[in-house]
């Protein structure tokens, strides 16, 4: 028997379609999956007392690092609560205060403005520990900014104290914010524990003098 092409290519759609037919009904069709990313076991939340020369103390991690900031400008109090596990720094700088509050405040709030750019909100939690007679405000900043939680403490006569986070890796919220809410609760610890102290500021003026000198 002669079949024409006309008859062939009748034949072959046919044939194409009931084979489209039977993948739908009898196979899964599989799709690729969404990006991953690795998952992360945290320690259990465990603390210890930081205390220093400088005029403040708090409670830190078990599983931090705090060390003294060695950048160039750095003063005495300045310190860096790392966590090396998960590349993050929470730097720590100290001012104290002499009649100049308003231009600490006004710092804090500059250096959290500059991550509205890439900040997708910020939300500011007011600080008010009447007790301990520590003030101040936490910039919960969400988005793919380089630093997502800031904060300043102050008793707003003679200390100043304020804290950013910042990661050692490229902003990525998707892969961080894990991190980042493990981290928050730390910070927030920090603040709850925070306490000034009294007869440390004139060591620390004469240490500063002693390394400038």
């Amino acid at each position: 028997m002669i079949i024409n092409r006309k008859t062939v290519f009748f034949i072959l759609i046919i044939a194409l379609s009931a084979a489209f037919v039977s993948c739908d009904e009898g196979e899964e069709i599989f799709s690729p999956k969404p990006r991953g990313y690795f998952r992360i076991n945290f320690p259990e939340k465990k603390y210890r007392v930081y205390d220093s020369i400088c005029p403040y103390k708090f409670e830190i991690p078990v599983y931090a690092q705090m060390k003294q900031d060695k950048h160039n400008g750095a003063e005495p109090c300045w310190l860096n609560l790392e966590f090396p596990k998960y590349k993050a720094t929470v730097h720590l700088s100290y001012k104290e205060v002499n009649k100049n509050i308003a231009t600490y405040l006004e710092d804090s709030h500059n250096f959290a403005n500059k991550h509205q750019v890439k900040a997708t909100g910020l939300d500011e939690i007011a600080v008010i520990r009447d007790s301990a007679k520590v003030y101040g405000l936490v910039f919960d900043i969400e988005g793919n900014t380089a630093s997502s939680v800031q904060f300043y403490l102050t008793d707003s006569t003679r200390h100043f104290l304020r804290g950013a986070l910042y990661f050692n890796s490229i902003p990525n919220i998707d892969s961080l914010r894990i991190v980042v809410d493990f981290i928050k609760k730390d910070i927030l610890h920090l603040i709850n524990t925070t306490s000034w102290k009294t007869g440390t500021t004139s060591a620390v003026t004469e240490n500063k003098k002693k390394i400038n000198s």
